[in-house]
């Protein structure tokens, strides 16, 4: 189904078609070329990260984050149960387990107090998921981590631009992954990054990643995959980072326009809390009350209006509900009412404005 305002689409107003010709010129085609280490180059420098490393996926780059950090078997790693399921499953991928926790009422970010109830001798990660661009309260988990001696991963796929006490998401952590997907702030089509400020993690990610070759043609010294990026994808990257600045400066317009709406009025809007900046990667909302979130979706899309619903809590999946973990009250509530608005760039004032009244027109109707 088309919709008129779809919940998400590119913003590719940029050299994205000159680059890639340029690859296509010069054959840079695989993973040989300019593009992926200028990426990389000028990635690291917007978010203030000494190294970095693209890869193929942002799901991937989680798992290459937990294998250079050596998490596997027997090893537990906490993470937010309200989350996209990628992030647990490469948890599992890595032989880990995952000990989720729950979510504040107010970010909608994994709860702090939470994280300490859930530490056990065997915990040797924490990973952040910053949902839909709203930063987690870093100062107080990188503050554990340091305590406790634990690695800290930071999962920036949805929050590229947003700010913790004036710190880029993603500079806080041992070692942070992004995607580039085509629903995300920039996108490459599919496609991630690494960062850190080791340079001896990324140099380990970027071995990993490449399949364990080394100097010695065809002599592979670890067991590994392929992660890597082309320079095709990674020209389409340069472009879209290019306009970030433009991109997020977009955003968040639309963000101050459905805020302004929605002020007054029955539905919870996603906002910035004091100290932190919102990449606004989605535009949320949640309906008083449970019963409305799906009815609300489906009069919308008869408007030409798509919406997505927010993810389910990872803890009741098939694949982890036989873990048996419970009392996550705020991540249900919120999976339950939350709903993400058209949140695309170049959307405008009068469009937003159209968008609000038909959901304050359903809410009149019912």
């Amino acid at each position: 189904m088309e919709f008129k305002y779809p919940v998400y689409q590119p913003h590719l107003k940029g050299n994205e078609k000159k680059y890639v010709m340029d690859c296509l010129d010069r054959n840079w085609i695989s993973s040989r070329g300019n593009y992926i280490g200028e990426f990389e180059k000028k990635f690291a420098e917007y978010v203030g990260i000494e190294y970095a490393t693209t890869v193929c996926n942002g799901t991937a780059a989680i798992l290459l984050a937990l294998q250079t950090l050596g998490i596997g078997p027997g090893d537990e790693v906490i993470l937010p149960t309200l989350v996209y399921v990628a992030v647990p499953n490469m948890v599992l991928m890595a032989g880990a387990t995952p000990v989720f926790v729950d979510a504040l009422p107010d970010t909608w970010q994994m709860d702090p107090d939470d994280i300490n109830r859930k530490i056990t001798a065997k915990t040797k990660c924490i990973i952040v998921v910053h949902n839909y661009g709203h930063p987690c309260s870093m100062e107080i988990i990188s503050g554990i981590c340091r305590k406790e001696g634990f690695y800290l991963i930071e999962d920036c796929a949805e929050a590229l631009g947003a700010k913790f006490q004036n710190r880029h998401v993603g500079s806080w952590g041992d070692i942070s992954t992004y995607s580039f997907f085509g629903n995300k702030t920039i996108t490459t089509g599919e496609g991630g990054m690494l960062t850190s400020h080791s340079e001896e993690l990324i140099r380990k990610a970027a071995h990993l990643k490449n399949q364990g070759v080394t100097s010695r043609v065809y002599w592979h010294d670890v067991l590994a995959n392929n992660y890597r990026m082309t320079n095709l994808t990674a020209a389409i990257g340069l472009a879209q980072l290019e306009q970030i600045d433009e991109i997020l400066r977009m955003k968040r317009m639309v963000a101050d326009h459905y805020r302004n709406a929605f002020e007054n009025s029955s539905f919870e809007f996603h906002k910035e809390v004091e100290g932190t900046r919102h990449s606004y990667w989605m535009c949320s909302i949640l309906t008083a009350y449970a019963t409305d979130r799906e009815p609300l979706r489906e009069y919308l899309a008869l408007q030409g209006i798509e919406t997505r619903p927010f993810f389910y809590p990872s803890h009741i999946m098939p694949v982890y509900e036989s873990m048996k973990q419970k009392g996550f009250p705020v991540s249900e509530n919120l999976s339950a009412r939350g709903l993400n608005l058209p949140s695309y760039p170049s959307l405008t004032g009068s469009d937003v404005d159209y968008i609000a009244s038909k959901v304050f027109e359903y809410e009149r109707a019912s």
